[in-house]
């Protein structure tokens, strides 16, 4: 088998909110607007960016993480995923050098060296000036070892300012500077919205790429950050993830996919295609009855708090999901998902009423009840895990049980992270399964097969 050339990108930062997202979508824009098929991914477990990324490209975006799917599998799905566009466009997340292990495996540098990518990293150029420099150079020094091929300076005050900075980068670090981006309010206007709402809820979130495009385009050197996607030396042939998977057999499955659930990683979905499932997308607000001939339901995650009112007056899907799984249907939530199921949900000040399939009302705090990954093992077996199995998963969320909660059956033990309570994960009822926790297929490949045939089995 030929190696891959594959030219690809990294887009980086010494530490967070240095601009690197709004740069992200500016070069994904004006590189797709020239004729380019950019295939954009993420580092880590976000799903707002990949959508926002998606947006700029107009192709779909994809998350590679090493903790949650192994080197191999980020591998295996980069290349899958990037072999059909001519360019490859990777934001990694953080600081280049920061991640859960010392070795910094796990860190977007240690992605980049997995993908011998080249790295643009961002500097946020305010309060310094030559010492820019250093900053660079002990990205440069740190293992695991990220091939930084350009700079952007990001913030610059003057033409002065920018000027200090690129002769002292380019003299001691030997990397070229290939733009300066002034200090510009509008600059921010992207990154406020990003990693807080979703593209469908931001007004003028086209015009915000757009804008990202325009600034880029003009203090940037494009052609020659173009150039640096070919830098990247030719990937050897890697197995394909797919062949993990078999077919078995044909299963009709309902995905709740508008504004409130619109969390799912696209390998999770494609994952369940290969392996037989028909996907039939749902809006949850708007449909008041399952689409006909319905087997399995899978609810992802998402912000249903916002979308309360609309939620709780489409009593008609409520009732038919809930006379569903008390007739066995499977279904698997996620996070909002699990929401959805659960008797009320209090936000904002107010209460409503949800599904009442769960037996807990949920809750809202002003800080993230459970923020990062999550470490699994299961107490059970079930339809969905065997017993002892570890899970890796990740969670992010405000809410959790309210005091008064009936009792559960769970899944999960708890070894790393929130979950449910604490100590549990996984409520488990019928065929229902319903958890914080958000699984990325690559490292659970048993779980699109399971799902498919516990809904192939299925018959109302």
């Amino acid at each position: 088998m030929e190696c891959l050339s594959l030219p690809r990108l990294m887009i980086s930062a010494p530490h967070k909110s240095s601009g690197k997202t709004t740069l992200m979508l500016g070069i994904a824009a004006f590189l797709s607007g020239r004729g380019d098929a950019v295939t954009c991914f993420k580092k880590g477990p976000d799903y707002i960016d990949p959508m926002w990324h998606s947006l700029a490209s107009g192709r779909e975006s994809y998350n590679l993480d090493p903790w949650l799917m192994g080197s191999e599998g980020c591998l295996a799905s980069f290349v899958r995923n990037g072999s059909g566009g001519t360019l490859s466009l990777v934001e990694g997340n953080h600081g280049l050098h920061d991640g859960l292990s010392l070795d910094g495996s796990d860190s977007s540098a240690g992605l980049a060296s997995l993908l011998q990518a080249p790295v643009l990293l961002v500097i946020d150029s305010r309060k310094m000036n030559r010492g820019a420099a250093a900053i660079v150079m002990g990205m440069q020094a740190m293992e695991p070892h990220a091939v930084i091929a350009g700079v952007i300076l990001n913030q610059v005050r003057s033409e002065r300012h920018a000027d200090k900075q690129r002769l002292a980068i380019e003299t001691w670090c030997k990397v070229p500077v290939l733009g300066a981006i002034p200090a510009d309010e509008r600059l921010s206007i992207a990154e406020r919205h990003l990693g807080l709402t979703t593209v469908g809820e931001t007004a003028g979130a086209e015009a915000c790429i757009g804008e990202a495009a325009d600034l880029v385009s003009r203090y940037c050197d494009m052609d020659a950050i173009r150039s640096l996607f070919f830098q990247a030396s030719p990937l050897p042939p890697v197995p394909c993830e797919e062949s993990r998977l078999t077919a078995v057999g044909k299963a009709r499955i309902g995905v709740f996919r508008d504004a409130a659930f619109c969390f799912y990683y696209p390998d999770n979905l494609r994952a369940l295609r290969e392996c037989g499932a028909e996907l039939v997308f749902i809006d949850s607000m708007r449909q008041a009855s399952l689409p006909s001939g319905i087997q399995g339901l899978y609810l992802g995650g998402g912000f249903p708090e916002s979308f309360f009112g609309e939620l709780e007056a489409n009593r008609g899907l409520m009732r038919e999901v809930r006379e569903r799984v008390n007739d066995g249907m499977p279904l698997y939530a996620e996070c909002g998902g699990l929401i959805w199921l659960s008797r009320s949900g209090t936000f904002g000040g107010k209460t409503f009423s949800l599904a009442g399939i769960l037996p807990f009302d949920i809750g809202f705090g002003v800080r993230p009840a459970g923020h990062g990954y999550l470490q699994l093992k299961s107490a059970v077996g079930s339809h969905w895990f065997d017993h002892g199995q570890a899970v890796r998963a990740h969670e992010f969320h405000y809410s959790s049980p309210l005091p008064g909660a009936g009792s559960c059956s769970w899944q999960f033990d708890v070894m790393r992270g929130r979950g449910v309570t604490g100590r549990h994960d996984g409520v488990l009822y019928n065929r229902l399964f319903a958890s914080y926790a958000h699984l990325h297929s690559i490292g659970n490949p048993q779980w699109a097969m399971r799902f498919t045939m516990l809904a192939g089995s299925w018959h109302a």
